[in-house]
């Protein structure tokens, strides 16, 4: 063997040799998730995040992470296919406060509800709360059968669509310009601004599952 071939003798040792194995969880601290006051449920589960480190500091890391909650989770309630996503915003001690960061429906739900037979109506605004939050609303609903009604069918025509489009729209502004972020999610929870545009559409076409997303 020539001399100075063998690189890896000379760097200090055989290849192969394994690294010692360390395990990533000894160098992370556990965090405690706390959601808003206006839920039922406070404690909603445990983050960990790695341990300040020199310039690193560990609740920086923290901020800013979005957390998927069933609204069953929250409420102790039955509801589970609202979600609601929490944005962390402060860390005091081991316990990450959160905020309100937008609600969602789950993909069964949503799937479960599109059917033949209906129109699906859609609206979408965007709405500031009185405490300054800029809000992105959605609304979906779907026509129903008529009392008595015998034919199979149940088709809103154009301007019905319109209509009832321009209607969601104003109950949203109106549900959520004159209130404050906290009481917005309070009408969230139980789906009341829904049960509200059902009604108000009731006298151009009757309207099911109407809910709200943000």
């Amino acid at each position: 063997m020539a001399v100075g071939k063998n690189k890896g003798l000379s760097k200090g040792g055989k290849k192969g040799v394994k690294k010692k194995i360390v395990d990533p969880f000894t160098r992370k601290d556990w965090y405690d998730v706390k959601a808003p006051t206006m839920y039922t449920v406070r404690n909603i589960g445990k983050t960990f995040v790695n341990r300040t480190q020199g310039t690193k500091i560990a609740s920086e890391g923290l901020k800013g992470r979005v957390f998927e909650v069933s609204q069953a989770d929250l409420t102790n309630g039955e509801d589970a296919f609202r979600k609601f996503r929490l944005i962390a915003e402060e860390v005091q001690g081991r316990n990450v406060l959160t905020n309100f960061h937008g609600m969602d429906l789950t993909t069964d739900k949503l799937r479960s509800m599109v059917k033949k037979w209906q129109t699906l109506i859609e609206a979408t605004v965007d709405v500031r709360t009185t405490d300054g939050y800029l809000l992105r609303m959605f609304c979906i609903g779907f026509t129903k059968k008529c009392a008595n009604q015998l034919k199979k069918t149940c088709y809103a025509q154009h301007n019905q669509v319109r209509l009832i489009r321009k209607k969601m729209t104003e109950m949203m502004i109106l549900e959520v310009s004159s209130t404050s972020l906290k009481e917005v999610v309070n009408k969230l929870i139980p789906g009341s601004i829904g049960k509200d545009i059902e009604k108000s559409c009731q006298h151009i076409y009757p309207l099911h599952d109407v809910l709200i997303r943000k």
